[in-house]
Parts: C-alpha cells; sequence; structure tokens
C-alpha cells in the first residue's frame, strides 16, 4: 500500500474513533471489537517498508517503542473513559478530558519518536502508526470492557445469617 494511502486510511479510522468518543456510546461488550484493528494490523504487517532495511535494528527498536507507547496510552485511555449506568441499565462511555489529554501526551510522543528516527536517518512508513493504532484500539477496549465488567456485577455484602 502506498504512503498516501496509509495515511488516508489512519485519518479515516482516527475520525470515526474520536467522533464515537466525544458522544456518548452504549457500551456492547458482545461487539466484535477486535475486527477492525486486525484489518488495521494486516495492511500494517504486509508491508514490506514496515522496517527500513538500511538501518534494521534501529527501525524496529523504533517501532517497539511506539508500541510500547501506545500500549501505554491504550491502557490510560481504557481508564479515563467515563462508564455509568443509563435508566434503562444499559451501560455507556464517553470520552472525557483526561483522554483527551492522554491522547495529546501520546501525539507529542510519536512526533518525538519520530523525530529521532529521522534524526538518525531511519525510514520511517504509516504502517507503523497502523500497526500501533491496532494495538491502541484493542487495548483501550479490553481495558473498558474489564471496568465495565466490574460495573456491571453489583458488589454483594456478606449475607446476613
Amino acid at each position: 500500500m502506498t504512503g498516501l494511502v496509509n495515511v488516508l486510511v489512519i485519518i479515516a479510522v482516527v475520525a470515526l474513533v474520536l467522533r464515537r468518543q466525544l458522544s456518548p456510546q452504549r457500551l456492547d461488550t458482545e461487539r466484535r471489537f477486535w475486527v477492525l484493528p486486525l484489518v488495521l494490523a494486516v495492511l500494517a504487517l504486509r508491508d514490506p517498508g514496515l522496517v527500513d532495511g538500511a538501518h534494521r535494528a534501529l527501525s524496529i527498536g523504533l517501532t517497539a517503542a511506539s508500541l510500547l507507547v501506545v500500549l501505554a496510552m491504550g491502557c490510560v485511555w481504557g481508564w479515563t473513559v467515563r462508564i455509568w449506568r443509563g435508566e434503562d441499565g444499559a451501560l455507556w462511555t464517553r470520552a472525557t478530558k483526561a483522554t483527551g489529554a492522554a491522547w495529546a501526551g501520546m501525539v507529542v510522543v510519536r512526533i518525538g519518536l519520530y523525530g529521532l528516527g529521522a534524526a538518525l536517518h531511519v525510514h520511517q512508513s504509516g504502517s507503523a502508526l497502523m500497526l500501533g493504532l491496532a494495538a491502541l484500539l484493542v487495548v483501550r477496549t479490553v481495558v473498558v470492557n474489564w471496568r465495565a465488567r466490574e460495573l456491571a456485577t453489583p458488589y454483594r455484602a456478606g449475607v446476613a445469617g
């Protein structure tokens, strides 16, 4: 896939995710949340330019560092999302200001990693961003679903006997 197509796919996915996160969403823990990240990961891993052949170790190191950043951000994102029970008993989610700050922090760190790669003359493709976005979406959803399960299970005090 060309770099332009990668960028367009990333922009479309980010726009979709942001639109959904900025408005209240009914939480459906049975949804197949892994489909979009799987498609993104497959597209990213098929790109032969994912790893710079001239700087293989540095390229893999930068990609790994980027993945660690997005995994951490996925956890933060999942913990900063507000989850509540609606009047109908369903669980709802919505991003908070803290979620926005986490996104901004991730973008700054990602730009820093890209700058480091450029300074080291390592070619970085959009596929690394797609792979990171896939990991981010999976981790966020796993954390939110785990939190929702905790909220869905009411605390039961010891039975008086």
